[in-house]
């Protein structure tokens, strides 16, 4: 156990949890902080309180009343800043140390993002991509569903299995904010697919646009009691990280079809 200062790196370890963990379970009885708290020498309760600091420079969890402990360092606002300035460095950055750490313990390597791939039949730099791929993808896909709470913000689905972790500016538009949760909404399959082929939008106001192709579809009374059905109607909106008005402007914009 460390009473010494938080380092730079356990800081980032700790923000990159606080990322991926709904705020209602920043707690010291959950089993990811009791592990981070193993990897890095600290109590449950020292990472939990570490993770409600960070929640007070959360402008989502201010806006809503919630304070968090209010008591967050000059380094906890530096490791905020490098986030939230490049989300895929950090990312990378941090299941790099995870790595570390645990092959310095007895803590077995996490292995979530890999587990649909064979990495024994690549090697060099593809296997490198695809697990730096399967980190940012898997980073991406926790923080937004932890965000909502894992339910569609449309329809409220919460069957993890039907949920996607969607981009309101698409992946391939905006390098810089591919892995911002601020450029996420928690979708059903359908949501998403309708919202990625700009058949349903976001206004400025968090409510739902929907299509004149869809309004007008002559398909039957499943499509409009689905997705017609959620004209104008709000959308819930995540604990943390608010959908950036820029964001949804430019999905109106380059991708919504009016």
């Amino acid at each position: 156990m460390s009473s010494k200062r938080w380092n730079k790196e356990q800081l980032k370890l700790a923000f990159n949890l606080y990322c991926q963990i709904p705020f209602g379970k920043l707690h010291s009885r959950n089993s990811e902080i009791i592990e981070l708290a193993r990897l890095i020498g600290r109590t449950p309760s020292a990472v939990a309180m570490k993770l409600v600091n960070f929640a007070s420079l959360d402008p989502a969890i201010t806006a809503s009343g919630r304070k968090g402990l209010g008591n967050a360092s000059a380094l906890d606002r530096e490791v905020w800043d490098e986030f939230h300035a490049d989300w895929e460095k950090l990312a990378l950055e941090c299941a790099a140390l995870d790595q570390q750490l645990r092959s310095a313990s007895t803590i077995e390597l996490a292995t979530d993002s890999l587990d649909s791939f064979d990495l024994n039949d690549y090697s060099g730099e593809t296997r490198r991509a695809i697990v730096e791929q399967r980190v940012k993808q898997l980073f991406f896909r926790r923080a937004v569903l932890a965000s909502y709470g894992g339910r569609c913000c449309m329809s409220g689905l919460s069957d993890a299995r039907l949920l996607v972790a969607s981009h309101i500016v698409p992946w391939s538009r905006d390098k810089v904010n591919r892995l911002n949760p601020s450029n996420g909404l928690c979708l059903s399959v359908l949501h998403d697919k309708a919202f990625d082929r700009g058949l349903i939008t976001v206004s400025d106001e968090f409510r739902v646009m929907v299509s004149s192709q869809l309004r007008d579809s002559p398909d039957g009374s499943m499509l409009k009691s689905i997705l017609v059905a959620l004209r104008d109607q709000p959308i819930e909106k995540p604990e943390r990280f608010l959908p950036r008005a820029d964001f949804l402007a430019r999905h109106r914009a380059e991708v919504y079809v009016g």
